[in-house]
């Protein structure tokens, strides 16, 4: 399936139906007189979050959503039956955003099964029967019901993750994925293998989490360059950041500085997230090298990152004990807050 984190689409909600111009005409009974009833309120648009969708795909061919109206009421004071309500599901973690120049914020599906009541139906019209008054005995009016409500909007999925993998390209950060899940993520070896976030499962000692891998990052990438700022968004709502770093890079003290400053200058929280530093692809340095390396990154934190190889599974069992770790005292805080973001811990 391919993964879609933005589209636009058009909706429409029911405009109302008609009222009715009725008299009432009955054998052997007098004083008759109108009974026309009001029309049905056209149907609702409703957003609802919904668990087993990871992207916005769908609505790259079903671009328009419209509610039917109401039905036109009857005689007998009868009114029309109301429009049903359209109900538009998407992914956890989904945005609603106006389509203007700033894309405004307009709502935020975070829960499962959180439902929202985005446009209002029209109101049915008034029937003749309701127009009735000492000096107008016969009304023939009527109401023809009010319009349905309309607009274009922007969806925007951000992922609803547990831990988030940022890094340079080629940081190793789909073989991690690979590693530690079953997401089959696509490895090679030139950058910018991952076009796409992809999101995994990892089961480690009777926990699971998500792990969610998102494409490198480059320098000016919170700007937008190799739509960074995109791709930046998918961690917003992560709890924890793993930041890979290449030890077989050319300066891998570099490289974090410069994935480091992109979280900075992108702000929205990813500056002061909780953040492990694990160096990767360390099967391919000498020991010398790597302690050399291991040290100078030492000082750049202010502590030991941790050293891994997710080619030969070196050292991921201790990594996968630290993000669980880490993992069960940011849950501790979030039991006195229930307005945190869903996951699946």
């Amino acid at each position: 399936m391919h993964f879609l984190d933005q589209a636009k689409i058009f909706i429409r909600s029911g405009a109302g139906g008609p009222g009715a111009v009725s008299f009432r005409r009955e054998k052997y009974i007098e004083y008759g007189g109108p009974d026309g009833g009001e029309g049905g309120k056209g149907g609702d648009i409703i957003f609802e979050a919904v668990p087993g969708l990871n992207t916005l795909i769908d609505f790259r061919y079903t671009q328009h959503f419209r509610a039917p109206r109401g039905k036109g009421g009857s005689g007998s004071n009868r009114t029309g039956a109301g429009g049903e309500d359209l109900v538009i599901k998407v992914p956890i973690g989904t945005q609603i955003l106006a389509d203007d120049e700033e894309r405004t914020l307009l709502a935020d599906l975070t829960q499962e099964g959180q439902r929202l009541v985005f446009m209002k139906g029209g109101d049915g019209g008034r029937g003749n029967a309701s127009y009735k008054s000492s000096t107008n005995r016969a009304p023939r009016q009527h109401g023809t019901g009010w319009p349905g409500e309309e607009a274009w909007v922007w969806l925007r999925l951000k992922l609803l993750a547990d831990v988030g993998l940022v890094g340079l390209p080629n940081a190793g950060k789909s073989t991690l994925l690979n590693r530690t899940t079953n997401a089959e993520a696509k490895v090679g070896a030139y950058p910018f293998t991952t076009l796409r976030p992809q999101l995994g499962v990892v089961r480690h000692k009777g926990r699971e989490f998500v792990l969610a891998d998102i494409p490198g990052l480059i320098e000016g990438a919170a700007d937008g360059a190799g739509i960074g700022d995109r791709f930046l968004g998918h961690v917003e709502r992560c709890r924890l950041l793993l930041h890979l770093v290449d030890a077989a890079g050319d300066d891998s003290l570099d490289a974090y500085r410069v994935v480091r400053g992109e979280l900075d200058a992108y702000g929205a929280g990813l500056e002061g997230k909780p953040e492990i530093v694990a160096l990767s692809r360390t099967d391919l340095l000498e020991p010398d090298q790597l302690d050399e390396l291991r040290d100078a990154l030492a000082d750049e934190l202010g502590v030991a990152p941790a050293v891994i190889s997710a080619a030969t599974g070196a050292g991921i069992d201790a990594l996968l004990d630290t993000i669980v770790e880490r993992l069960g005292e940011r849950a501790q805080e979030q039991v006195a807050d229930p307005e945190k973001a869903w996951s699946p811990l």
